[in-house]
């Protein structure tokens, strides 16, 4: 038996010898009937990751597990049928993806004609297959990078024919490759709207193709009959040798850029127009104090020619006596620099080129550039206004010491009325008398209204605190008998309110009759009593309450329905006060009047 197996292997041996052409660059393997591996040379078995021994004896399974569901079955083919099957093309690599191989399974025969194994033959084409796939993706990554770019580029011959272009110049007219490849580039969509045009363009082509780099901006014709503005170029492209093979085109769209620039000239433009056309003089310095942009208005402000400004610092338009003080102010400035009055709190002069002095105003305002911060200084020349304003201020002195001289006039001449009113009391009846005094208590409180706007230097407003303690001091001097025992309380939430004029007068008279009826009336029978005033304004309205705890008013006494003069007064008052009066009998008398707090109050 084992001679007969010796004699089958012999004979497989020599079979796939007579077959075989041996190749080192060829990989080997000769199969039996079960698959199994009788031989295999060095090249196939170094691709495996086997020595050739180690294969022998092992099937297809043992030694390519992953491989055999897909070659098992052909080979199977070629021992069933014995028939070989040439060219077939297969990963054995596909798990990693590295190798690509191309096979051949050919019958191996015993002298009858029967099929008794198959040799294997196999070509390792990765190289090639990777030089192949580098190619083709080196072309489509190129394409690709191309078409994404935003710039319009083309490949022409040096005649001007059209060979290829990218996608963003043919999105941009609308068309596709096929409507311009073939043609000459200046009969394209693009530049076909202008004879102009294509001239221009010939004559580039022209150029290149003698070796000339050719550059400008050009408008050029896109979808809907639109155009855009292009930084166009032509250079030649040269092989090895130095021939002038292509000619590439390309271009970017320029023309954001251009209305830019168009806007920057018109800004620019109408810029320099506001500048020399404003009244005040304007300067811009640097870090340094040097002028850089200057108006004409301050040149003539100054006495200079303007380009003249130029050669000058800030400083030498300041007087000399003040130039160190002026380095010092601004080079502090220009640490922290911010929008405001240089001179806000005192005067500025500034110096002519005569030498002559002028009074200023100057605001600063810093602008950040490139180049740095720079300081745009705004001068005004005041000397008019100054001239108005001492002419306003006089004008204002003699109006004061004029309203002084006559407030203090009035109340002098109220004065007077009170002293003849108390002169002509002392020859009437006693009962006539009260009458006296109570009108002579009207003029006081009309006088000290005057007294006190004089003495407070303003003439618009009087403080109402002040006023009722001045007011309640002339009335405990006019009835000093009645009012020894009487407590007069005044305060104010407020610490200070202000009336201004029209309601000083109705308010104090009002007040004059409420005080002066409880002072009168409201404690007869009492060894002591208190009155109580108290002030609380805000924004809107100023709340007046005069209070006493004597023995209160009668049910049957109303305001304005009694014969006294007094109670028919305050009605009147509260209406030219415009307030809201109430009566309140409880716990004495009280009295809340309500009006709206004026403006001007400080």
């Amino acid at each position: 038996m084992a001679v007969a197996e010796d004699a089958g292997l012999t004979e497989l041996k020599a079979g796939a010898l007579d077959t075989l052409l041996e190749s080192t660059d060829l990989g080997i393997a000769v199969f039996d009937h079960e698959l199994r591996y009788r031989h295999i040379n060095q090249t196939l078995a170094g691709f495996n990751g086997m020595s050739a021994e180690d294969h022998l004896g092992k099937t297809v399974w043992d030694v390519l597990p992953s491989l055999a569901p897909a070659i098992v079955p052909e080979l199977t083919a070629v021992l069933e049928t014995g028939i070989g099957l040439p060219d077939l093309k297969f990963n054995p690599g596909e798990e990693n993806g590295q190798d690509y191989w191309e096979a051949s399974y050919l019958p191996i025969k015993d002298e009858e004609g029967q099929t008794i194994g198959v040799l294997a033959t196999a070509t390792n084409h990765t190289m090639e297959y990777a030089l192949e796939q580098a190619r083709r993706e080196s072309h489509d990554l190129v394409r690709r990078i191309i078409d994404s770019l935003f710039t319009f580029v083309g490949i022409l011959t040096p005649d001007g024919t059209v060979v290829d272009a990218n996608r963003s110049p043919l999105e941009a007219a609308g068309i596709t490759l096929d409507d311009v490849v073939g043609k000459k580039y200046w009969d394209c969509f693009w530049w076909n709207y202008s004879p102009a045009v294509q001239r221009q363009l010939k004559e580039a082509v022209l150029q290149a193709s003698e070796g000339e780099t050719v550059r400008y901006d050009v408008v050029v014709r896109t979808i809907g009959d639109t155009r855009i503005t292009i930084d166009f170029m032509l250079s030649p492209l040269r092989d090895s040798n130095g021939r002038i093979t292509y000619l590439i085109p390309s271009a970017n769209d320029i023309t954001e850029r251009i209305d830019r620039e168009s806007e920057l000239r018109f800004s620019e433009e109408r810029f320099r127009r506001v500048f020399e056309a404003t009244a005040d003089g304007l300067l811009m310095i640097d870090e340094s104090g040097a002028i850089t942009l200057v108006n004409s208005r301050a040149a003539e402000m100054f006495g200079y020619e303007q380009n003249e400004m130029y050669d000058l610092k800030v400083e030498d338009l300041v007087p000399e006596s003040h130039r160190e003080r002026h380095r010092h102010d601004r080079t502090r400035y220009q640490n922290m620099p911010q929008p405001r009055a240089m001179a806000a709190m005192r005067e500025l002069f500034a110096e002519r080129r005569d030498g002559s002095r002028f009074p200023v105003e100057v605001g600063l305002t810093p602008l950040e550039f490139p180049e740095g911060t720079r300081i745009l200084a705004t001068i005004m020349d005041v000397s008019i206004q100054k001239d108005i304003q001492k002419s306003l201020v006089d004008a204002l002195l003699e109006k004061t010491s004029l309203l002084n001289e006559v407030h203090h006039r009035v109340k002098n001449n109220l004065q007077v009325v009170s002293s003849l009113l108390n002169l002509q009391s002392r020859g009437v009846p006693e009962d006539v008398r009260k009458h006296f005094d109570e009108s002579q208590g009207r003029v006081k409180a009309m006088a000290l209204i005057h007294q006190q706007l004089y003495e407070q230097k303003s003439y618009e407003q009087i403080e109402a605190v002040s006023y009722l303690k001045n007011l309640c001091d002339l009335m405990r001097r006019s009835y000093t008998g009645v009012t020894s025992h009487i407590s007069i309380d005044i305060h104010s939430d407020n610490g200070q309110v202000y009336l201004m004029m029209d309601q000083a007068l109705p308010f104090g008279l009002l007040v004059n009759e409420l005080v002066t009826n409880a002072i009168k009336h409201a404690f007869i029978g009492r060894e002591s009593g208190t009155i109580e005033i108290s002030l609380i304004q805000d924004e809107k309205m100023t709340e007046v309450m005069v209070r006493d705890d004597g023995i209160g008013l009668p049910e049957n006494v109303e305001l304005s329905t009694t014969r006294s003069l007094g109670f028919q007064l305050i009605p009147g008052l509260a209406e030219q006060l415009e307030a809201e009066l109430s009566l309140i009998r409880s716990e004495g008398t009280r009295f809340e009047f309500r009006f709206a707090t004026q403006a001007g109050r400080k």
